[in-house]
C-alpha cells in the first residue's frame, strides 16, 4: 500500500513534468520574438497558477474535464473513458500548478544566451533547429535541469488541485499528500509520521539536486 502511494506520487510528478517541459522550451525559445505587450500578458498567464489557490485551479479543471465539459467530452470521444478521477487528471492538475516553476528558470536561461552566438551559427549555415539543439539547449541546460527539478518537486507535493479533479481514491489517485490527509482524518499517527518523513525525504533529495546544479553552474561561470 505504502509502496503504491510512493510509486503513484512519482508517476504523477514525472508525467506532469513531461507535460510541462515541451511547452516551457517552446515559450523560452520564442519569448524574444514576442512584442512587449504580448510578453506582459504571457508573464501574467504564466504566473497565474502561483497566485490562484490550488483548489480554484482544480475546480476549473474539473469543469473543463468533467463528462459534460468541453475537454472532457472531447477526451471521451477520442479515448472512450472519462479523464476525471484518474491518475492522469492528477498529473494534469500537478502540471498546471507547477508550470510557473519549471518555465521561469528555462526562460531566464534562454534570455541570457548571447544572440551573437546564434547569429554567427546561422551565418555559417546552421538552420534554426541546429541552432536550437546545438547552441541554445546546451547553454541553457543548467536552467532547464533546475526548472525540471523545481517543477517535479512541486508536483510531488500538490494537494488542492489534485483532490478537486482526481479525488482521493486509494490505489488509484491517492498520492503522498492525499495519503497524509487521509491518515490525519482517521488519526493514524504512526502512518502519518512515515508518510511525512517520506515526503520530507523526497523534497530534500530534489532540492539538493536543484542547489547542486545552481552551485556547479555558478562555479562554471566564474571559471570562464
Amino acid at each position: 500500500m505504502l509502496l503504491n502511494v510512493i510509486l503513484l506520487t512519482v508517476q504523477v510528478a514525472v508525467v506532469a513534468t513531461a507535460i510541462n517541459l515541451p511547452l516551457s522550451l517552446i515559450i523560452a525559445n520564442y519569448q524574444d520574438k514576442l512584442p512587449v505587450k504580448f510578453k506582459f500578458v504571457l508573464d501574467v498567464l504564466i504566473s497565474l497558477p502561483l497566485a490562484l489557490p490550488p483548489v480554484v485551479t482544480g475546480y476549473f479543471l474539473l469543469i473543463l474535464f468533467s463528462p459534460n465539459g468541453f475537454l472532457g467530452d472531447m477526451f471521451y470521444s477520442v479515448f472512450g473513458f472519462d479523464i476525471v478521477f484518474t491518475w492522469f487528471s492528477a498529473s494534469i492538475a500537478s502540471a498546471l500548478v507547477s508550470f510557473p516553476l519549471i518555465v521561469r528558470p528555462i526562460m531566464l536561461s534562454f534570455a541570457n544566451i548571447d544572440p551573437n552566438l546564434v547569429n554567427s551559427a546561422r551565418s555559417l549555415g546552421a538552420n534554426k533547429f541546429q541552432c536550437f539543439y546545438k547552441i541554445k539547449l546546451n547553454l541553457a541546460l543548467p536552467g532547464i535541469l533546475a526548472g525540471i527539478i523545481l517543477g517535479f518537486t512541486r508536483s510531488l507535493g500538490e494537494f488542492g488541485a489534485t483532490i478537486m479533479v482526481a479525488g482521493n481514491i486509494p490505489g488509484k489517485t491517492q498520492t503522498l499528500p492525499l495519503a497524509i490527509y487521509t491518515s490525519v482524518q482517521v488519526g493514524d499517527e504512526s502512518k502519518i509520521y512515515v508518510l511525512v518523513g517520506l515526503s520530507i525525504g523526497l523534497a530534500l533529495v530534489s532540492l539538493s539536486l536543484y542547489n547542486l546544479i545552481l552551485y556547479r553552474d555558478k562555479n562554471s561561470n566564474k571559471n570562464r
